[in-house]
């Protein structure tokens, strides 16, 4: 039963909760459209108004489209696998299934961000010819295929790549026949350029601190991202997934099947969408993000209740709505609770090499190891945890567990650095899985690296020491959203002890050696 009251109250609260320029939002429950809002603006410079018709990037939410079409057109994934090498001519060591590419368990680092390695600025033109260029030079991945899950855009691209191939349509085509057309989503186009969005739209960087910024895009994507839909669009769609729940050949109920990976181990994200759970309702969903935008869409077939909602700004597009699920489930917002114990401290993790880290506040710890900050809360037991996240001590270590991303692992505590970096660090260094250069600069107490490749010279990014041989390098923006965020950068020494090399990683992109440059 829906709390429509409470319902009404938290739908008309969204714009004042979440402020930006402007925003977009809709239930659907037993397929009916209950309630809609749409406010603020579409553009500010030209004062036009957001509407529910005005079309938005869903950005990846496009994904689960994209699995969709291949389901229509190809039948399984397992029929494109022979397909793929052609794609990556230069993989070293056994290549993904396609099957995988739609899990995300490739183990393919994320070519958004290895545009960064290879020398994009954030606003700068990426065409369809320059994403086929980033996969020819991929070598290695990050992970055996099917053994953890880690985010990668490129999963996506190179998926439509082959459904366009093997079905010899293109990929709004396939869109329009198999999900635009029956679900009534009239006005849903695929804006592969992001130079050009729909309907005169703008979307926004920046906040109410500092200012909204028009945000300057220049990315060519298909697959990974791409559709634009207004919300009534979207709120079609939820309504046609109700109307075919029982059907179980169709393709939302095939594309929302349980996924594995290879061991067996239950997988929380499987062809575009993530699982989870609200109170004791099961739910897929998933989120979007482009600089300007954030999209996010959910629904329990279980409960016919679906959200939508969609911003032109960096507003929390998840928050807002977790909130409105809550408030039409009749579940409380969770009551904040003062932390018992002082978490805060920093870890390496050996299998990753990247640095988690812990900040704590009052009622919530902050870490910092994925591409975006992390709030986890402290359990009856003492442990932290998240949605995605459990952490538990064990005397200075802790044990991180991550089982959507099928990861726990004991993490080593890191002591702090000198606030200055070793200038020995200095130097240009060379990629050979990447074909690409970073050079790293340390004057008058600063450190800086620049990385140089085919995409051309990026900007200059903070280096900050952060333990012995540790370095944080700080990308807060790049040409998808969100950044990749902070990489870790460790020196390799020599027998000497010189610093022979380096090796960086995030969340997104781990492991990339970095030899130095005679």
């Amino acid at each position: 039963m829906i709390d429509g009251k409470r319902l009404e109250a938290e739908m008309d609260g969204l714009a004042a909760r979440f402020p930006g320029p402007g925003g977009v939002a809709g239930v659907v429950s037993e397929g009916r459209v209950i309630a809609r809002r749409a406010w603020g603006f579409a553009n500010l410079d030209t004062a036009l108004a957001m509407t529910a018709a005005t079309r938005l990037p869903i950005c990846s939410i496009s994904k689960q489209f994209t699995c969709a079409a291949m389901l229509a057109a190809c039948g399984a994934p397992e029929v494109l696998d022979a397909r793929l090498a052609a794609h990556l001519p230069n993989f070293e060591g056994p290549l993904p299934k396609v099957r995988d590419l739609c899990n995300n368990q490739s183990g393919l680092r994320d070519y958004w961000a290895l545009t960064v390695l290879h020398g994009a600025k954030a606003e700068q033109e990426f065409t369809r010819e320059d994403a086929a260029r980033v996969f020819a030079r991929t070598r290695t991945g990050h992970f055996a295929p099917g053994t953890r899950y880690s985010y990668s855009n490129g999963n996506f691209r190179l998926l439509s790549n082959l459904v366009e191939e093997a079905s010899g349509e293109t990929l709004e085509a396939l869109y329009a026949r198999h999900i635009w057309q029956p679900a009534g989503m009239a006005g849903a186009v695929l804006t592969a350029d992001t130079r050009h969005p729909e309907d005169g739209v703008t979307g926004y960087e920046g906040n109410d601190a500092a200012g909204y910024l028009p945000a300057e895009n220049g990315i060519y994507w298909r697959g990974d991202a791409g559709i634009s839909a207004s919300l009534d669009d979207m709120l079609a769609y939820e309504s046609w997934i109700d109307a075919t729940r029982d059907d179980p050949e169709s393709l939302y109920r095939r594309i929302a099947e349980p996924q594995a990976f290879r061991d067996g181990a239950p997988a929380a994200y499987g062809f575009g969408l993530q699982h989870s759970r609200l109170g004791d309702v099961a739910f897929t969903a998933h989120s979007g993000a482009l600089r300007g935008f954030r999209a996010y869409r959910a629904v329990s077939t279980e409960a016919r209740l679906s959200v939508v909602v969609l911003f032109n700004h960096h507003g929390d597009a998840y928050g807002a709505a977790q909130r409105i699920l809550r408030a039409a489930l009749g579940l409380p917002h969770p009551v904040p609770q003062p932390l018992r114990q002082r978490w805060t401290g920093q870890w390496i993790s050996a299998e990753t090499g990247l640095l988690a880290r812990l900040e704590s506040g009052y009622d919530a710890a902050t870490l910092r190891f994925g591409t975006s900050p992390e709030a986890l809360s402290e359990t009856a037991e003492g442990s932290l945890a998240s949605t995605a996240t459990t952490i538990d001590r064990e005397g200075d270590d802790i044990v991180m567990r991550r089982p959507s991303e099928n990861h726990a692992e004991r993490l080593t505590p890191v002591p702090p650095a000198p606030a200055v970096a070793d200038p020995q660090i200095a130097g240009r260094y060379r990629s050979a899985e990447l074909a690409a250069d970073i050079v790293v600069e340390c004057r008058d107490g600063g450190t800086y690296l620049t990385a140089e490749g085919f995409l051309g010279t990026g900007r200059p990014e903070i280096v900050q020491p952060i333990g012995p041989d540790l370095w944080l390098v700080v990308t807060r923006r790049s040409m998808d959203a969100p950044a990749p965020g902070d990489w870790t950068l460790k020196a390799v020494r020599d027998e000497a002890g010189a610093i022979a090399g380096l090796t960086l990683g995030c969340w997104l992109a781990r492991g990339i050696d970095y030899a130095r440059c005679a």
